[in-house]
């Protein structure tokens, strides 16, 4: 853990996963064009855990599912702290620029598109996210879930200072 990635097992875990964007993509050759799909699909038990993958096939369902095994492979363990996030998070992936921010009870998900599949894969009931530059999904979710990595909660600050909990906030 120490370089910030919370790698997670993916045994006896009950995934569901979201297709977040499916997209047709020509490859021109001598002898014609040649179709075939590309799916990014975010998968996550809605309590903590989260990945993501990519899939590339001549047949859509085909990539889905390549994705899903993708996504199965990259799984992150997320703080959520009673349904929303525990601070305010902004990150960076290539063109796309995300704001998370933590709500209130009864808020809900306030996000777009691909970020929005992310955070409900991910267990957040409550939060107000904000997307700036790019649109493209594959860099909103990839900043997304940097946003998210870089979350810590109570318990965490408090053993990187070497502290009680109760210290972090009465500090």
């Amino acid at each position: 853990m120490t370089d910030g990635i919370r790698k997670v097992k993916t045994s006896d875990l009950e995934l569901k996963d979201r297709l977040v964007s499916i997209q047709r993509v020509t490859k021109v050759t001598k002898g014609g064009r040649t179709f075939s799909f590309s799916a990014i699909v975010v998968v996550g038990n809605e309590d903590g855990i989260v990945g993501h993958g990519l899939g590339k096939a001549k047949e859509v369902t085909t990539a889905i599912s390549k994705g899903i095994e993708d996504a199965k492979k990259n799984l992150v363990k997320v703080p959520v702290h009673k349904g929303t996030i525990p601070h305010e998070q902004l990150a960076k992936y290539g063109g796309a620029k995300v704001f998370l921010k933590p709500a209130s009870e009864g808020t809900g998900v306030k996000a777009g598109g691909a970020m929005r599949a992310v955070l409900e894969s991910v267990g957040v009931r409550n939060v107000l996210a904000k997307s700036k530059g790019s649109s493209n999904p594959h860099n909103l979710v990839k900043a997304t879930f940097a946003a998210l990595l870089e979350l810590r909660d109570a318990k965490a600050v408090s053993q990187a200072r070497g502290v009680t909990v109760d210290k972090v906030f009465n500090g």
